[in-house]
């Protein structure tokens, strides 16, 4: 299938072609193009134009183009679809595909939907998947896979796999069960190929199997895939019945969701937003975090009104306020970021201590760092009183390696709470080092320079 490349020209001749009922044209150019590009194509679209399209897509791709669209597009194409033709598409779809759309409809029409899929056995499945949370292994895991027996010969084992195989896109692994459903191990592709056919199944099979629980988390399973470079886990319940599996694309699509929550948080923004959503919802977003770094900007202004007669003896002190406030706040970040991404990647291993001592190193040698360059600079370029910038330098050091404690802390402190130290990398320490930072600039200006 060609490499197709959206262009702004492509859409024009799209609509163009839509307002002028020109199907034969828009299928010319959706025919050997991927289901994704053609629901790239759809969310550029309007409503009345973007139903028009889904509805003469071939009806191969149709099922996998539903997929692709983004939620606002898909909302939009699923409101204007009866029940009936949910239900068909739905019918082509792998079931945890297929539970993922059912589970953005409303209820009546959940039920409407299930009612009318053919395969009973396919709507029991998806039913099944959405009694769990969405954000567990029960919530990602597909049900189709291929299973067999401990106890079958080779031979009837090749005859069972075949039949299973026929309602299966893709064939990741054979697993192997017990007479209750419990999930023993795996079979090799070469185990099945070099073994007698009559050799039992529990003679050969691998019983070294990784596997998660319907109730894990999803990021856990995300590791958990990512450790051990898996492209496909076994799902069992708390019997260790085996129920399902999950791929590695829907393990990318957690990965890809938990990247975009880390990032908003660490922006200071609180809530899974998009750039489409709601003025009200994005405001509530971002306003809890607009007020924190509010009111840590009128902390900063008290601490400072409160040095005012200090100031009008050293004036040249205010023209080096934004020098300490930004970089507390650049070593805060730095230091929560490298932490958060410990704790995310569990490389602590039980070496908190080790890593507090490796910051604090770190900040007091980049402390000095900087404050040798900044006294050369102060006195190159400023002209500085030299008794006023080692006051500054003395400060810098300072606050440099306390921000590197607070940002090495501050993540640890909140993952032991439960809270997600994302939530620390953004306004939260930005705004703490800097009132501390102010703080610590006049104190340390205070006990040097006596006012």
């Amino acid at each position: 299938m060609m490499q197709f490349e959206l262009t702004k020209e492509i859409i024009r001749e799209i609509k163009d072609n839509i307002a002028k009922q020109h199907q034969k044209a828009i299928l010319e150019v959706l025919r050997d193009i991927h289901p994704a590009d053609i629901a790239d194509i759809i969310d550029e679209l309007n409503l009345e134009e973007a139903v028009y399209i889904f509805k003469i897509v071939d009806k191969e791709k149709k099922s996998d183009v539903l997929t692709e669209l983004d939620e606002d597009s898909r909302e939009k194409v699923l409101n204007a679809l009866s029940s009936k033709e949910i239900a068909e598409e739905i019918d082509d779809l792998e079931t945890d595909d297929a539970a993922d759309i059912i589970a953005e409809l409303t209820d009546d029409k959940k039920e409407e939907v299930i009612s009318q899929i053919e395969d009973t056995d396919h709507a029991k499945d998806i039913v099944d998947l959405l009694r769990y949370p969405e954000d567990t292994a029960g919530g990602l895991m597909g049900k189709e896979l291929v299973k067999v027996n401990e106890n079958w010969s080779m031979l009837r084992c090749v005859k069972e796999m075949r039949d299973q195989a026929q309602e299966i896109d893709i064939v990741h692994t054979v697993y192997v069960v017990d007479e209750e459903n419990v999930l023993k191990g795996i079979l090799s592709l070469k185990s099945m190929l070099t073994t007698s056919t009559k050799t039992p199944v529990k003679e050969i099979y691998n019983d070294n199997i990784i596997y998660v629980k319907t109730n894990e988390k999803d990021e856990e399973v995300a590791k958990i895939m990512q450790k051990y470079d898996l492209i496909v886990v076994p799902v069992v319940d708390e019997l260790g019945h085996l129920v399902g599996k999950i791929t590695i694309d829907d393990i990318v699509d957690v990965i890809k969701d938990e990247a975009d929550r880390d990032y908003q948080m660490a922006a200071g923004i609180s809530e899974d937003v998009e750039a489409s959503d709601t003025i009200f919802k994005l405001t509530k977003a971002r306003l809890p975090w607009l007020l924190i770094g509010m009111l840590g900007g009128l902390g900063a202004a008290t601490i400072i009104n409160h040095f005012e007669s200090g100031l009008k003896t050293y004036s040249s002190l205010i023209i080096f306020i934004p020098l300490i406030q930004a970089t507390a706040g650049n070593v805060g970040v730095q230091s929560a970021a490298i932490m958060v991404q410990a704790i995310a990647n569990n490389s602590l291993n039980n070496e908190i201590v080790k890593r507090l001592l490796k910051e604090l190193t770190l900040g007091l040698v980049n402390a000095l760092a900087l404050a040798s360059i900044f006294l050369i600079i102060s006195q190159v370029f400023f002209q500085t009183d030299l008794k006023i910038a080692l006051t500054i330098g003395v400060a810098l050091s300072t606050v440099i390696i306390l921000a590197a404690i607070i940002g090495t802390f501050i993540p640890l402190f909140l993952h032991k709470r439960g809270v997600d130290p994302a939530v620390a990398t953004g306004p939260f320490i930005t705004t703490s080092n800097d009132v501390f930072g102010i703080l610590i600039y006049f104190i340390i200006a205070k006990l040097i320079l006596g006012f």
